[in-house]
């Protein structure tokens, strides 16, 4: 039997993200003996001389980065990666000062591994550096895939603009969630000009389909019995814009007394968002429930989701959200290519929190409904999807990712 193709994603890390979430769905529809994903992870140094293994070291001594967690703490899709038979490797992390040790390092890689037919970089701040490096270590295919449509402020997200600087001249392929995210990271003239697809953040829908008997378990679970239910599924980091959600819900208390607020995930800013809690007197009301395995069982028991984000690719969360049969409340910042319902309502987030709020009340009395059907006629169907990426990864060309079916 043929040894299946290897396609390496290069990733921050593979914790729960976004689009972290949304290549493991995608892992999961590949024949594994056919098509087989690595991983190219960044890391700062744990063990005592790791960045210089990969400048000086032997073949060996590279090879024992690979899965290798005294260099990196463990990671949510660790485990599930490793039993698929992925490989995990770790770079050090890129800041801009080691910018020439950075390039070593990803250099040293690429030598010591020939194996890739395929080099999909998601972490796009840095893939003008290390897409160029594989091409010219011999990878047949690279790609730059855009997955978010804005950057954080300060000297950080400068530095990502500047090292995103004609990036789409440095990948074979340009992929990218939104238009707004392609816009973004290539350029507006690289979109018009059709050198980036457009593929939609898809899921796996019909583990979201809402499940009645599911709610009534996590309500019970959580003491929470009939009341409104508000939820949001995303890393406390600025981005996702926590202090403004919790605003909201404290406006939606204020009207129902039987108001909770679940909160999935877990991020640098938690504690700071667990103090907002209490000054704002909604700490009872407020269930901050870390990251979990089985979140599509939450999104049974919430009766609205919001996502008053400052910025997003396409928010896998909120697709998720629709399958789930939710009413969405969601920034106008957010891509609209992610409305496959009209389960979705649009509010800016320079409104009063009150604004939100009095819509969520407005929408409160609705009958949930199955949109799985609805979602796979929108494209958003991971597995219609891993058809189109199981023959680009074959050689077959980028023309069938994406392509919507409505069976």
């Amino acid at each position: 039997m043929a040894k299946p193709i290897h396609v390496l994603h290069v990733l921050g890390g593979v914790g729960l993200g976004g689009a972290e979430s949304r290549i493991m769905d995608l892992y999961r529809q590949m024949n594994r003996e056919e098509i087989q994903f690595d991983f190219l992870v960044h890391a700062d140094a744990v063990k005592r001389g790791f960045q210089e293994m990969w400048q000086t070291g032997s073949g060996s001594e590279k090879q024992s980065v690979k899965n290798d967690t005294n260099v990196r703490k463990p990671q949510f899709y660790d485990e599930e990666i490793q039993a698929m038979g992925g490989h995990i490797y770790v770079l050090p992390k890129f800041k801009v000062y080691n910018y020439f040790a950075y390039r070593k390092a990803v250099t040293a890689f690429f030598a010591a591994h020939r194996e890739f037919r395929v080099v999909q970089g998601h972490m796009t701040s840095t893939a003008g550096i290390y897409l160029p490096i594989a091409k010219k270590a011999g990878v047949p295919v690279t790609v730059a895939h855009s997955r978010n449509a804005g950057v954080v402020k300060g000297a950080k997200g400068l530095a990502t603009r500047f090292f995103r600087r004609g990036l789409a001249k440095k990948a074979d392929y340009c992929f990218a969630c939104s238009v707004l995210a392609g816009q973004d990271v290539f350029g507006e003239e690289t979109v018009k000009a059709g050198r980036v697809k457009i593929i939609y953040n898809a899921i796996d829908v019909g583990r979201f389909t809402y499940d009645e008997k599911a709610r009534q378990e996590v309500r019970a679970q959580l003491g929470i019995g009939e009341g409104l239910v508000l939820g949001h599924v995303g890393r406390f980091q600025y981005q996702k814009n926590h202090p403004y959600l919790l605003e909201v819900f404290a406006a939606v208390c204020r009207e129902r007394q039987d108001a909770r607020l679940l909160l999935l995930g877990e991020g640098e800013d938690m504690p700071a968002m667990k103090e907002k809690c209490g000054r704002l007197g909604i700490a009872e009301r407020v269930d901050f429930l870390g990251n979990r395995r089985d979140a599509e069982r939450f999104y049974q028991a919430m009766d609205f989701f919001l996502l008053p984000s400052f910025f997003e690719g396409l928010p896998g969360v909120l697709v998720e959200a629709q399958a789930a049969g939710l009413r969405c409340i969601v920034s106008d910042a957010v891509t609209k290519e992610a409305q496959a319902t009209d389960l979705v309502t649009y509010l800016s987030i320079e409104e009063p929190p009150e604004r939100w709020a009095e819509e969520i009340l407005k929408q409160a009395d609705y009958a949930r409904r199955d949109t799985a059907q609805e979602l796979r006629q929108a494209g958003f169907d991971v597995r219609t999807q891993a058809e189109g990426y199981r023959r680009f990864y074959l050689g077959e060309g980028a023309e069938h990712i994406g392509s919507v079916s409505a069976q």
